[in-house]
């Protein structure tokens, strides 16, 4: 028999098998079903399992049978949901659909819910991919990383969308191979300590930047194959950058070949359109109700650990899942309130399952709400997060630097209020994607003032970032202060290097992630209140403020700010200690686009202020930041 006719008219069988993990699935507790359901080498096959339970009749076609409609038909596995085929010579990458024929006789061809690979857009077909075999060389970096979490690490993160962070001179993107290169020495060279990437699950519109999902188990195909993703962590892993991914549990993709009706009724999303219909992004709602769907979310979270080492997962949009108005529905739960109790369910179980296996990851949750104890355990009836990005500090604090600096005396609660909640839980400062997009302007052109004084302006809010307590994130562009706010269809504006105030907050911004990691002040009590003590926080007049980082043996980073154009010379800081004090951090140098030709020590005098014994005459810059610390004498 020829090839060809192979090709045409493969051997085909069924295994029988799989009862056991059928019943898992349906239970809402098979959380590496990944194992089970998609296409899996079988024996001399390749096993293809799907979920379909209300279809009448489903059919596997593709490239190995010349995409004959009727050759591969699936038998359900013992009466369950599942269907199963196992077809003899099919070959890596070859492109398949499930055809799904409807209890009402409709036809759909879908893409496999489960596969590790797709057809790059705007086709749609799956890929038949061997997901195991790739040559790990992080073993140390993942020993570690399993043995302790992250929060009394230094955690600065940069946040990129692979599609538009650089371009090659044709206007080409770069692959997942090439990105290991570019992008992580880049990353390194800068200080971060780790990528937080934009979802890079498969989806068909670039628009969507990601959260409009159709492929939850394939890394996009735009940059390459699943080990080319799986090469570029393990490089970031080499060079000591973590890994975060973002992951949109909330609501997945209408488009006719994804999950929603995929059998012809709501398999993932719920049957009632009220619950299931997501104006607000013109996507689905899952069902969080249906143990399968518990199945999938759960063992995707688990997958892109397994399979891919990533180092955390940011979920996107967990207010919106955590209540049933969010969007401004009039939905209840059973008990007449608007929480969404499956949700709630689902992320705790979710939570569990995966810091069960693996314990030192991050789960962060973006959630822009008063949701109490995000970040608690959840024997505390917490939701067992170990992350929040804290959306309050980011409104109040870019609400404060918008204004001009002339009314912000008025405003010095804005500035001052995050600390008064900043140990309720374990936050990330967040300045995301989301604040420079959509009319929203770059971070720079947010800032008032001259030309000189928006980047002056923006050193002062990084500088005051990085000395408040969280981990900190910045989107790609901000760090060397992109002029234009973000265009998913364009690269950043890298010639802004060339200029030199651009250039400088480049190098201000890879010192400031240097020092952040050096000095254990900024991040071993981060979620503690030892960790921190104001100074002075009531300066409405001349907008400062000051205030001391404390780390686990009780060395002090003392940091004063000035949030007006007028320089502050031997302004009086209260210390606790006699001596010298050190200027290790001024955002008015000039290698940073400043005017401060060399750094200062002082010395302590005996001025009782601030409720300390001591002061420190310092010259705190016009829109400027400082921080010192103490040189300890030698014994």
């Amino acid at each position: 028999m020829s090839n060809k006719s192979i090709r045409n008219n493969p051997d085909h069988y069924y295994s029988g098998e799989g009862s056991f993990d059928a019943h898992l699935f349906h239970e809402g507790t098979f959380y590496r079903s990944y194992e089970f359901l998609g296409a899996h080498p079988y024996k001399d096959a390749v096993r293809f399992v799907v979920w379909a339970p209300r279809a009448e009749l489903v059919f596997l076609t593709g490239d190995f049978n010349n995409w004959d409609e009727f050759s591969l038909p699936m038998q359900r596995i013992h009466g369950s949901g599942l269907w199963e085929i196992c077809v003899k010579g099919v070959l890596e990458y070859d492109t398949y659909k499930y055809r799904i024929i409807t209890s009402k006789g409709q036809e759909k061809y879908k893409a496999d819910p489960y596969a590790f690979h797709a057809e790059e857009r705007p086709a749609t077909a799956s890929k038949y991919f061997d997901i195991g075999g790739y040559n790990w060389k992080d073993n140390s970096w993942m020993k570690n990383r399993n043995k302790t979490a992250t929060y009394d690490k230094p955690v600065s993160i940069y946040e990129a969308n692979f599609m538009s962070w650089k371009r090659k001179p044709d206007g080409s993107v770069y692959s997942y191979r090439e990105l290991a290169t570019e992008m992580v020495r880049y990353v390194k060279k800068m200080g971060f300590t780790h990528i937080e990437l934009m979802p890079v699950m498969e989806h068909p519109f670039d628009g969507s930047w990601g959260y409009q999902t159709t492929g939850y188990f394939a890394p996009t195909s735009r940059f390459g194959t699943p080990k080319d993703f799986m090469y570029f962590v393990d490089k970031c892993h080499e060079n000591g950058i973590g890994v975060i991914l973002d992951w949109a549990p909330a609501h997945f993709c209408r488009d006719d070949h994804g999950l929603r009706m995929f059998d012809g009724t709501g398999c993932f999303e719920s049957s009632d359109s009220q619950k299931a219909d997501n104006e607000q992004w013109g996507t689905s709602n899952f069902d969080f109700s249906k143990p399968e769907v518990m199945s999938f979310l759960i063992s995707n979270a688990m997958y892109w650990h397994e399979y891919y080492h990533i180092d955390g997962i940011r979920i996107d949009a967990v207010a919106y899942m955590l209540y049933l108005n969010f969007s401004g529905k009039d939905l209840m739960n059973e008990n007449g309130g608007y929480e969404n109790l499956e949700a709630i369910n689902f992320i705790r179980k979710l939570n569990t399952v995966v810091f069960q296996h693996y314990p030192g990851t991050m789960m962060i949750a973006e959630e822009s709400t008063a949701w109490p104890m995000v970040t608690r355990p959840i024997d505390d009836g917490g939701l067992g997060f170990n992350y929040k990005w804290n959306m309050g500090w980011m409104n109040d604090m870019l609400k404060y630097m918008e204004t001009d600096p002339f009314f912000r005396c008025g405003n010095q609660n804005a500035l001052t209020f995050s600390i008064s909640y900043a140990f309720s839980e374990n936050f990330v400062l967040p300045l995301s994607h989301d604040e420079v997009a959509h009319g929203k302007k770059s971070l720079l052109d947010k800032m008032p003032g001259t030309y000189e004084e928006k980047f002056a302006n923006l050193r002062l809010l990084y500088l005051y970032m990085y000395m408040h307590p969280g981990k900190k994130l910045i989107f790609m562009g901000g760090e060397f202060a992109q002029f234009i706010e973000w265009n998913e269809w364009q690269e950043l504006d890298w010639f802004l290097l060339d200029y030199e105030l651009h250039g400088k907050m480049s190098d201000f911004m890879s010192d400031l992630n240097k020092f952040y990691v050096s000095e254990p002040a900024l991040f071993q009590q981060d979620t503690s209140y030892e960790g921190f003590e104001w100074i002075e926080h009531e300066n409405h007049r001349e907008s400062i403020i000051s205030f001391e980082r404390i780390d686990k043996n009780g060395d002090r980073l003392i940091a004063a700010f000035n949030f007006t154009p007028v320089d502050r010379p031997i302004y009086p800081i209260g210390v606790s200690e006699e001596g010298s004090y050190k200027t290790v951090m001024n955002t008015d140098k000039k290698r940073y686009g400043g005017n401060l030709p060399r750094v200062k020590t002082y010395q302590s005098l005996n001025e009782p202020i601030h409720g300390r014994p001591y002061a420190v005459r310092v010259d705190i810059p016009a829109l400027g930041g400082i921080v010192l610390k103490h040189i300890k004498p030698k014994k």
